[in-house]
């Protein structure tokens, strides 16, 4: 199911140099089908991101994810967030349409990091939603960059994407980091009991488009 909206980009923002480096590629075979990893490196700070491409991307309306990590959820099986689900949707979606990158980016918990994400996990489990546990240990809401996912998607040829997102603050970061936004391709949300209120917390505290999959909306009140 896709939901597209445009939302329009900058016109005549002068490219600033790339932050970033192509470090190495290779084909891989996965369960869904030959993907072209991609390794860019940030040559300041050491840090790798990867992008998953499938098909030619070089051109306009590229179906685009920018995924940031989530170790608890996608390695360690954390039923906290939706991370895990919304990567592998996403790359079921690429995959099912033959064409499509997603830029995983190396931004742990909204960009806090690991050890202060479970800082904030045990702040969460005194009663305080995401966002104040956030700001009790002295951070923002979010830390996460979006000029080295544009700069990623240029070094792949991707003059615009139609963004896989649920978060309005993705598209208005990648269309001022001067890559333009076609449209919104939305994904619905698995949730459980562990995780409905992060996912009600997100739609009414930062506006996320977040949809459910249907067999939960019970969950959600």
């Amino acid at each position: 199911m896709s939901n597209v909206v445009a939302v329009t980009g900058r016109k005549g923002q002068p490219h600033r140099k790339s932050r970033i480096e192509l470090y190495g590629e290779a084909p891989l075979p996965t369960a869904r089908g030959l993907f072209r990893t991609v390794v860019f490196r940030e040559p300041e700070s050491g840090a790798e991101h990867v992008a998953m491409v499938m098909g030619d991307v070089a051109g306009d309306a590229v179906p685009a994810r920018i995924h940031s990590e989530c170790l608890t959820s996608e390695v360690l099986g954390s039923l906290k967030c939706d991370c895990r689900a919304q990567l592998d949707r996403a790359l079921d979606y690429i995959a099912e349409r033959g064409r499509g990158v997603l830029l995983y980016l190396r931004q742990e918990g909204r960009g806090i990091g690991l050890g202060n994400k479970i800082r904030a996990y045990a702040l969460q489990a005194q009663g305080h939603d995401t966002y104040e546990a956030n700001r009790l240990l002295g951070f923002p809401d979010d830390l996460r960059r979006y000029d080295v996912a544009a700069d990623m998607l240029r070094l792949l040829g991707v003059r615009s994407v139609e963004l896989i997102t649920n978060n309005p603050e993705k598209l208005r970061g990648l269309v001022d980091a001067g890559v333009p936004v076609k449209g919104r391709i939305q994904l619905p949300s698995p949730a459980n009991p562990f995780n409905v209120e992060y996912l009600r917390v997100k739609r009414e505290r930062t506006g996320h488009l977040i949809e459910l999959d249907e067999d939960d909306s019970a969950l959600a009140g």
